[in-house]
């Protein structure tokens, strides 16, 4: 890992999330390198596709509240 750069270890911390979330009980990143893959990580402003943004408009009409994207407290953001 040392000859990666924060590109790499950006999409390697996404690929750790996934893990633990699919796999809780087992060690992946190992804890030593999980805070290098955090602080590499630098998420994208959200980009809302025109189907997000349609479906926003209907809701919006409807009175229903609601958000573009939510940020988890990892980082990742999930779209409405």
């Amino acid at each position: 890992m040392s000859a990666m750069g924060d590109a790499e270890l950006s999409q390697l911390h996404l690929v750790s999330l996934h893990f633990l979330g699919e796999w809780p009980d087992q060690s992946f990143p190992p804890s030593r390198c999980h805070q290098r893959l955090q602080s590499a990580y630098q998420p994208e402003e959200p980009k809302p596709s025109q189907l997000e943004r349609d479906v926003a408009a209907v809701l919006d009409r409807l009175g229903w509240t609601h958000v573009f994207e939510q940020e988890t407290t990892e980082g990742l953001s999930l779209d409405m």
